[in-house]
């Protein structure tokens, strides 16, 4: 036989192998169980941190300035002297020589309003 009918009939026989299945066989014994690892080493404590700085006193305020002082309140003006009153005419001379009634001097109310 030639190579190429060795290589059909062989591949032939391959593919028709893989239809037939056989059951399984029984489970083997187990294997041992392995070994426990070492525990590590415990870690070192870190060190405890300082206590920080107390923080200083705050400035104090200035003082505050003195008010100025008020100003004094303005002087009221005097008030208007009166008028004189007007002189009375002479009465016209009557027969018996008597003279006339005298005027009178009138004055006027002068009222002083004091400053606020």
């Amino acid at each position: 036989m030639n190579y190429s009918k060795l290589f059909l009939l062989g591949a032939m026989t391959l593919s028709l192998s893989a239809c037939f299945t056989l059951p399984a066989g029984p489970a083997g014994p187990a294997g041992p169980a392995g070994a426990t690892g070492d525990t590590g080493a415990r870690g070192n404590t870190g060190y405890t941190g300082g206590t920080g700085a107390t923080g200083g006193t705050g400035a104090t305020g200035a003082t505050g300035g003195a008010g100025a002082t008020g100003g004094m309140g303005a002087t009221g003006d005097t008030g208007a002297t009166g008028s004189t009153g007007a002189t009375g005419n002479t009465g016209s001379t009557g027969a018996r020589g008597n003279t006339g009634a005298k005027g009178a001097t009138t004055g006027e109310t002068v009222i002083v309003v004091p400053a606020r």
